[in-house]
């Protein structure tokens, strides 16, 4: 897992600074287009060339690209780290979940199909080879299915907690990234302001010219620290949306576990 996450957070970071190179090398490819079109085209035409320019210029990646820039790196640097490593345990968690998900239906069928030839065994096998966390439980069941009903159900309570805290692992450090993103947001911005008063008190005079360069660099770290704690919080909610959807899931299986070993007779 640590190397997956690391793996994800090295492939981000070259992604990031690659996005950017690229978009440096399109603008300088762009602009040489331009400058070959001016030279050739009526005033009129020279002047709707450079609107559009502009235009693509104002770009929503190009804004946060330049807002981002003009933030000061020391308080910019832990958000970008926040968000990078904050959508690696996403991606990381998302992906096991998806791995996690059981047709619990259709699993609970076949193992009934085995229970009422009486192949207790095969329906283990059935259950071990099925991956997820419904599976893993279902077999714990039925391997103490020898103890009574009282054993199968103590068994799938006990391994379902265990399999829970499995599914919920990594969740903390996603909060922590959702928490620290816009906390270093506002400790950028009390230290820009701190910052512009001092500046303020250097000077001698209240003039907004002075200070203004000061604030506006204050701001970008609560604006981008908020922007990545959004992004976050959506991913953060899906999973455990999903997260619910498995324990549901699961939890519903081993009901139907219990009843369908009672139908069965496997109880003695």
């Amino acid at each position: 897992m640590r190397k997956l996450l690391f793996l994800i957070g090295v492939f981000m970071i070259a992604s990031y600074v690659g996005a950017f190179d690229a978009v440096a090398q399109a603008a300088d490819s762009a602009q040489a287009a331009v400058d070959t079109a001016m030279t050739a085209t009526t005033t009129a035409v020279e002047e709707v060339a450079a609107t559009t320019v502009e235009g693509e210029k104002a770009g929503a990646f190009q804004v946060l690209k330049e807002k981002f820039i003009e933030g000061d790196w020391i308080w910019m640097t832990p958000v970008l780290a926040c968000m990078i490593f904050g959508l690696a345990f996403c991606i990381e968690r998302i992906i096991t979940l998806n791995i996690a998900s059981t047709n619990t239906d259709l699993l609970i069928s076949k193992i009934d199909d085995k229970l009422s030839s009486g192949d207790i065994e095969g329906a283990k096998d059935i259950a071990k080879a099925t991956p997820g966390p419904a599976a893993s439980v279902l077999y714990e069941g039925l391997r103490n299915s020898a103890g009574g009903p009282e054993a199968v159900e103590k068994a799938i309570v006990s391994y379902g907690s265990v399999q829970m805290s499995h599914l919920e692992k990594g969740l903390v450090w996603i909060s922590l990234f959702i928490a620290l993103a816009p906390m270093l947001g506002f400790l950028g911005t009390v230290v820009g302001m701190i910052q512009a008063f001092d500046k303020i008190q250097a000077a001698g005079d209240i003039s907004p010219t002075i200070v203004a360069g000061g604030i506006k660099v204050a701001l970008l770290t609560t604006v981008f620290g908020l922007i990545v704690a959004i992004i976050l919080q959506v991913f953060y909610n899906y999973i455990v949306s999903k997260i619910d959807d498995i324990t549901t899931k699961m939890e519903e299986s081993s009901i139907g576990l219990v009843e369908t070993m009672m139908r069965n007779k496997v109880f003695r």
